[in-house]
Order: structure tokens, then C-alpha cells, then sequence
């Protein structure tokens, strides 16, 4: 059945498109599988829970009516603003405009999340669409001053401050020369915007819509994951063509139902983050986490920013997904706080998860895997002007792939992992590396969520193959502490004693790393248990057992790439070439329109990318991970074979990087 939704409808109605219904919850209370829902023009403030999910076979689709303006709010419209002078104005607001959760009074917290004081909350206010700053006192309103590390500074002096009783909420702020009561004021009055408030409500599509402003809540990984949109905890949601913005955390989630743990290390304390992360692993292996019951979702062709947590988070429930052809941009630009969950992407227990085709910018962090990426699949991305780095990959044990990339941030990647495949990517950043031999994490079965076994990080096991890294000719190659940037820390999240060494452009992060043909210890030892072994009197006897936190890292792969400008080559590589010049450059043009994003890449000398060496690289050629034993390929677990450049080209001739470039070339890329 088809039910419609207008603005001058009637929820005592039948639905129909002669007699609709006033609100899309109206619609999301009767559907059943196979349904949909047409919502046409107009703002729709409500938060939708669907109550009935659909089957593989007979989904419910809700969407926007073609050619239609369909907007879906967390939020609601203050007038009747009182000027208090000096530019600040009052709003008293009866909570009763809240229902259940009063988000003026709801404070952000848990998990990861840094900032203790001052206290902010997940209430908002939009003056003409666009967010404020929220002050810790009324003096901040009154007198505000600059966020720091805004990257709108003076956006940062547009402020505002609540105090909550038991009958109303008043807000106090700062509009400068606006007129709040001849403007268009909002303020955040619902968690979300289209969540099941129960979980296994499957094969959902949500597609056309612009969604805003939801005042959720930090979403770590140990805690149920809050998202302006998201399938809470269901299988098989299809989450395409959609504008999210404005969320105070969480654009969409695919993560966590509070069942398996909520905050408990915040609330109990008495365990660790990483101990309750192990039970919400477990426990949720106990209840549905499996292929049959959780995750298999689609979330494409969105627009996502302006969120201060991520555009798109999850743990556990992402897995066995495809994140596909996303423009994400402006997360965390505001700074107000901070915490361990920050990027375009923050992924945890992404098995056989593809990320392909997205552009991400003018974020924290562009895309950030933790525990167990496992079958991660990030391919043919656009990753620009990222402030920490474009990649982390944190305590996973692979095998992870990432090839025809391009990577263009001042940091390219950080890596406290093992277990992945690096092939016809464009690194023009630097790089950071180090194991983790303090927290042993999860690795699986082959394309399951069975757990296999756990162990720390040693480092190693990566594989580097046709890449082109292209150095910044005026970087200083010097090693450097990478968790600082510009001279101030980064809180970032990485563990505190996890101090990364920045190494040039290249990959020489990996010169500590055995080759391929280098005997590792335990290899030594099954020589020496042997029949007939007998050791060389001139050689000191191997260490068998190494203390914990002492032992080698695993082997690294690397061969046939390219390094500009002077990049430095791992010193394991087969077959690396280095050329002292560039014949690559690229530019980011300041967009007219700040929702838009550009690159433009000119290849100048494309002899210098024809090298002769690179080969066709394979699944064959990458072999398996060490520790999961799990070969490296495609999600659905058919083998790879990496002939086909970035623009989808054959490759008639192998050379490193994304592009089949064999003549001087300006590659334009534009969202």
C-alpha cells in the first residue's frame, strides 16, 4: 500500500494521497512490509519511529515526494524573545514543549568523552539555520569571547546559556545586530529525528530527505549509539539521498543498542573502557550480533555536516555494510569539547564493511577504524584538508584493504595496527606508526563475527604495493612527535601513552619491521624443535619467549612504489623508485559554495609514474593477515585483482597511484 503525507493533512485520515495524513509518524505507526510512504513539501517537526520494520523482500520505503522539498526537524521555532540589551535576549520556554527529555537539561557525557567542564548539553540553538556556541555562564553570553580552536572564529562569538526549573527553560542569547523575533530562531527539542525507539525494526529506506538538528548524545562505542537517523540496532536499512545536518553528536548511526552496556565505565567506574568494550563484544555475541540478525545496511549518496561528533559512527551493528558515494564534511569544527569518537567516519567492528567513493573534508578526522576491521574494504575516497589525519586505523589485527585513495591532508595516516593492504593509493602527507603491546583486542573467523582470538598489537604485517607518495618539497624530513599539532596537543583519543613518532612522506615507518624473507622468533624456534637441529656456535641463541610489550613486529610487504619529491622508501622495499622531482602537483581551490568540495590534480610528468616495475596486484599477491589467517579480499570474499583504475579504466599498462595516466593530464574532482 501507498499511504501520503502533506502538511495540510489530517492523521484521522486514511493516508491516501486524496485524503493524507498530517504527520509522517502517523505513517510509521501503520505501515507494513512493502509499504510506502510519500511525504510531499514542507517542514515536518517530529521525531519518526517506525513501529513495524519490513523483509528482505518487502521493505518499508519512506521518502520525500520527486521534486519535492521535504524537511524533517529535531527542532522547534522560539519566538517572543525579550531584549535584555546590550545585544542578549531571553526566551522563557514551558518544558512541556520537550516531552521526556529535556535537552537544556540534559548533559553530554560518557565514555571517551573528555570534557568535564564545563558542562554543555544537547540542547541547541540555530539563528537562520546555523548553530551557536553554547556558554558556560550568562557572563559568556553578556560578554562572550573566542573559541580557540574554533574554525569559525567569529561564528564563536554568537552565543547562548539555559537554566532549568521544574516548570520552564530559559534561554539567554547573544544575537549581535539580529533581531531574534525578526529572524528564524530554532532550538533542539527532540533526541532524534528518524530512530526506532525499539531495535530489530528491519529493512527500512529512508531516502530524499533533509534532516536537521537532534539533540543527541556522545555515542562511544561502549554505550548506545545515538544518531539523528539510524536503524537502532536492526538489519538491512537503506539510508540514501538524504541532507543531515545539525546533529549535536551523531549524524547517522549504525552502532550500539544499550542492552549490551551503557556507559559503564563513566557511571560504575570500577573497570576500565577497554574491559567493558570486551563484554559489550561478548554480550552481544551472546544475543543476535551475527550476519543473520544485525548490520548489512547501505548508507549512500548523503550529504552530511555540521555534527561535532561524526557523520557516520558505529559499533558492531556497521558491520557487513556499504558506505558509498557520501559527501561528509565539517565535523568537529566547532571545539567546544572533545573526546575519543571524532571523525567523518568512526568505525568500530567494521567486518566486511566497503567504504568506497566518498568525499571527506574540512573534518577532525576523515575516517578512523577501531577493533577488529576486519574485511574493511576503504576504496576510491577523496580525503582533503583533514586537521588530524585522513586514516587511523587503532588496535585491529586486519586484514584491512585501501587502495586508489587519494590522500591529501597535511597527515595521510596513523597507524597503531597490523594486518593491512595498501595498493594505488596518492599519499601526499605524512605518516605515524607504532604498535599497541598494552591492550590485546579481538580478531574473527573469516566473514563472521565469531571471535577467533585476541592478542596485543606488535606491528607489522602491512603491505604497501604501487603507491605513489608524494612529498611537500619544503618538509623538514624530521621525526616528530605527531601528537601535536601546531605546537598545541591534539585530544584526539588515542591512549595517553601512545605517543606517535611522525615520519616523513613514505614508509619508512616500517624500516623496524622484518622482510619477507626475515625468520620471526616462533619460526626459529619449530627449526629448533626439529629432528637433527644444531645451532651455530657463532650466533647468540634467539629470545623464544620475549617479555610482554618486547615483542618483534611482524614482517612487512612492500614493492614497486613511487616516491616524489624526495619520499623516503622503506628500507625493506623491493624495487622502490625514488625521483627528486614531483611531476604531480594538486590544489584546493577555496569553493564558492561552502557545501561544495575540489580537488584539482595535474600530472605534468607522467614518465615519472611509468616505472616499469609495478605488476598487477592481486589477492595472490597480498596472501592472508597473520593473526585472523583470513586472505585479503573482497567483502563477499571473491578474491581481488586490482586491474582497474580509479575512474573505473583497464589498466593497459601497471603504474603506480590511482590514475591510468600516461600523458600529461588536470584531474578535476568535484562533489
Amino acid at each position: 500500500m501507498e499511504y501520503h503525507v502533506m502538511i495540510n493533512g489530517n492523521d484521522a485520515q486514511t493516508g491516501t494521497l486524496q485524503t493524507p495524513f498530517r504527520t509522517i509518524s502517523k505513517a510509521a505507526a501503520v505501515a507494513l512490509p512493502g509499504d510506502v510512504i510519500n511525504v510531499h513539501s514542507g517542514t515536518y517537526r517530529e521525531w519518526v519511529s517506525p513501529a513495524n520494520g519490513g523483509t528482505q523482500y518487502q521493505r518499508i520505503t519512506y521518502q520525500a515526494v520527486k521534486d519535492e522539498q521535504v524537511v524533517i526537524s529535531g527542532s522547534e521555532p522560539i519566538t517572543g524573545w525579550i531584549n535584555e540589551g546590550a545585544h542578549v535576549w531571553k526566551a522563557v520556554i514551558s518544558n512541556t514543549l520537550f516531552g521526556d527529555v529535556n535537552p537544556y537539561k540534559e548533559v553530554i557525557y560518557g565514555d571517551w568523552f573528555f570534557t568535564r567542564e564545563p558542562q554543555f548539553h544537547t540542547g541547541e540553538v540555530y539563528l537562520n539555520g546555523k548553530s551557536m556556541y553554547e556558554a558556560p555562564t550568562l557572563d559568556g553570553v553578556r560578554r562572550p569571547v573566542e573559541t580557540r580552536d574554533s574554525f569559525d572564529k567569529p561564528a564563536s562569538f554568537y552565543t547562548w546559556y539555559c537554566e532549568v526549573d521544574d516548570n520552564n527553560t530559559t534561554i539567554w542569547a547573544n544575537f549581535h545586530d539580529a533581531d531574534p523575533n525578526r529572524e528564524i530562531v530554532e532550538i533542539n527539542a527532540r533526541p532524534y529525528v528518524f530512530w526506532p525507539r525499539e531495535s530489530g525494526k528491519n529493512y527500512i529506506t529512508v531516502r530524499g530527505f533533509t534532516l536537521k538538528q537532534a539533540a543527541t548524545n556522545w555515542a562511544p562505542p561502549t554505550a548506545l549509539q545515538m544518531g539523528l537517523i539510524g536503524p537502532h540496532w536492526s538489519k538491512g536499512w537503506i539510508i540514501e539521498d538524504n541532507v543531515i545536518s545539525d546533529s549535536k553528536c551523531c549524524a547517522i548511526s549504525l552502532g550500539k543498542n544499550m542492552g549490551t552496556g551503557h556507559n559503564e565505565w563513566t557511571l560504575l567506574g570500577y573497570k576500565g573502557g577497554t574491559q567493558r568494550e570486551y563484554e559489550c563484544i561478548f554480550r552481544a555475541l551472546r544475543e543476535d550480533w551475527d550476519r543473520e540478525h544485525i548490520g548489512s545496511h547501505i548508507v549512500r549518496n548523503n550529504t552530511i555536516f555540521d555534527c561535532e561528533q561524526c557523520g557516520i559512527v558505529g559499533h558492531l551493528g556497521g558491520a557487513f555494510s556499504v558506505i558509498d558515494h557520501n559527501h561528509i564534511y565539517n565535523i568537529h569544527r566547532k571545539k567546544q569539547w572533545s573526546g575519543a569518537e571524532l571523525g567523518g567516519i568512526k568505525l568500530h567492528a567494521s567486518i566486511d564493511t566497503l567504504i568506497k567513493n566518498n568525499f571527506i573534508h574540512h573534518c577532525y578526522r576523515a575516517v578512523w577504524f577501531d577493533w577488529q576491521a576486519q574485511g574493511t574494504h576503504l576504496t576510491h575516497n577523496v580525503f582533503f584538508e583533514n586537521q588530524s589525519e585522513d586514516f587511523m586505523v587503532e588496535v585491529c589485527h586486519g586484514p584491512y584493504t585501501v587502495d586508489h585513495n587519494i590522500f591529501l591532508s597535511r597527515w595521510n595516516y596513523r597507524n597503531m595496527s597490523q594486518g593491512g593492504a595498501f595498493v594505488h593509493n596518492l599519499f601526499a602527507g605524512k605518516f605515524a606508526a607504532r604498535a599497541d603491546n598494552f591492550r590485546q583486542t579481538p580478531y574473527h573467523f573469516p566473514h563472521e563475527t565469531a571471535v577467533a582470538g585476541y592478542i596485543n598489537i606488535q606491528g607489522g604485517d602491512d603491505r604497501f604495493y604501487n603507491n605513489v607518495f608524494l612529498r611537500n618539497p619544503n618538509d623538514v624530513d624530521q621525526e616528530v612527535e605527531s601528537n601535536f599539532w601546531d605546537g598545541a596537543p591534539l585530544m584526539d583519543g588515542v591512549p595517553a601513552y601512545a605517543t606517535f613518532i611522525q615520519k616523513p612522506v613514505g614508509t619508512a615507518g616500517w624500516d623496524d619491521c622484518p622482510g619477507p624473507g626475515e625468520k620471526l622468533p616462533w619460526e626459529i624456534m619449530r627449526e629448533m624443535m626439529q629432528p637433527g637441529y644444531k645451532p651455530d656456535p657463532d650466533k647468540p641463541a634467539p629470545v623464544m619467549f620475549p617479555k610482554p610489550g618486547s615483542e618483534p613486529k611482524q614482517r612487512a610487504y612492500l614493492a614497486h612504489n613511487l616516491y616524489l619529491n624526495n619520499a623516503r622508501p622503506c628500507v625493506k622495499e623491493i624495487e622502490p623508485t625514488v625521483r627528486p622531482d614531483a611531476g604531480i602537483g594538486f590544489e584546493i581551490p577555496e569553493p564558492d559554495n561552502p557545501a561544495a568540495g575540489r580537488v584539482i590534480i595535474r600530472i605534468s610528468k607522467p614518465e615519472l609514474l611509468a616505472t616499469g616495475k609495478a605488476q598487477v596486484v592481486s589477492t595472490d599477491t597480498l596472501g592472508k593477515s597473520f593473526h585472523a589467517e583470513e586472505y585479503f579480499e573482497e567483502v563477499d570474499g571473491s578474491p581481488y585483482k586490482f586491474d582497474i583504475d580509479f575512474f573505473g579504466n583497464y589498466r593497459k599498462q601497471v603504474i603506480p597511484g590511482p590514475f591510468e595516466a600516461t600523458e600529461a593530464v588536470t584531474i578535476e574532482l568535484v562533489w
